[in-house]
């Protein structure tokens, strides 16, 4: 079991949920070591004191902050855990809103399970968890965890909470930077990539197979070196598809391999859509400010296993 990284509590309006966070994800990497390439040594690193050239363990090393070349700030613990901070030991629900109001390009930056601290805390967790639910919406909290304050998203998966840090406004960046010009698209071409849209869709994300190939190679490149042999190839390697500079012919081709992975079922019931009328800006909203645009320790075992799914 995930040990909790954090201790608190949910403050919503005048309502106080003890909980604690767990991770909710796992790490399957595979890690490597750095070694020496002439004999194979392992490369290791010493944390050695300036001052007296003593090597340190890890429980006789702190925290300080450097304000000069020759002055640094020593920070404990202690003086870490006294900030005068309200979100110090607290998620502090400050609105909720609608799911799909969130750009998905806030996310990303750590995901934990909300676990509720006793029996006290039972009955408010399962408050907040069924009115999330029925109003379909998340809330927005502010909590400090890992040295600094963060910007959160707390939502309901199953029967639990789980609190995901999203990015502040000022750590994304504009999109009108990076996003083409102008392209002369016809009609055909936009009719034809909704097809493709519709003949891949699907009504839920674990209805795909879906599996860390790179993970499932690197396993077999390691076997292979152990055994001294070649490594086999993991899984069907895709025959490489022509350079096709028609866009609608690319389009027709990617429709119809859609349909033959699905055995034509699918494929069948395959509709274009009527492309919508773009309405007109009006004043205010081309007035509007942009908006901004917007996945660990690998487990250690003998031989890396390999086929595990992801969602």
């Amino acid at each position: 079991m995930p040990r909790p990284i954090w201790n608190g509590a949910i403050s919503f309006g005048l309502v106080t949920i003890p909980i604690h966070l767990e991770p909710a994800t796992e790490s399957h990497d595979i890690g490597f070591r750095q070694i020496h390439t002439a004999d194979g040594g392992r490369i290791r690193y010493k944390k050695i004191c300036e001052i007296d050239g003593q090597e340190l363990s890890q429980d006789e090393i702190g925290k300080g902050y450097e304000v000069s070349k020759d002055s640094v700030i020593p920070i404990t613990d202690e003086d870490l855990a006294g900030m005068p901070l309200p979100t110090a030991k607290a998620i502090e629900i400050v609105s909720f809103v609608q799911r799909e109001d969130i750009d998905p390009i806030r996310l990303g930056a750590g995901s934990y399970y909300v676990a509720a601290n006793g029996a006290v805390a039972a009955k408010p967790y399962t408050l907040l968890r069924e009115a999330l639910k029925r109003t379909d919406k998340v809330a927005v909290a502010k909590y400090a965890l890992r040295g600094r304050e963060r910007l959160g998203l707390l939502r309901v998966v199953g029967d639990a909470l789980v609190v995901e840090t999203m990015h502040w406004d000022d750590e994304i960046r504009d999109w009108a930077e990076l996003a083409p010009g102008a392209a002369d698209l016809s009609e055909d071409e936009i009719k034809g990539a909704l097809a493709l849209i519709d003949t891949m869709t699907v009504e839920h994300l674990e209805d795909l197979e879906l599996a860390d190939r790179y993970r499932d190679a690197l396993a077999e490149v390691i076997e292979a070196k152990a055994e001294h042999r070649e490594p086999q190839p993991v899984g069907e390697i895709p025959e490489p598809s022509g350079r096709v500079v028609d866009l609608m012919a690319a389009l027709e081709q990617s429709v119809q391999k859609a349909r033959e992975s699905r055995g034509g079922a699918d494929g069948e019931g395959a509709t274009v859509h009527e492309m919508p009328v773009p309405k007109k800006p009006t004043a205010k909203k081309t007035a509007a400010k942009k908006s901004p645009a917007k996945k660990t320790v690998a487990k250690k075992t003998a031989s890396p296993s390999r086929g595990r799914k992801s969602a």
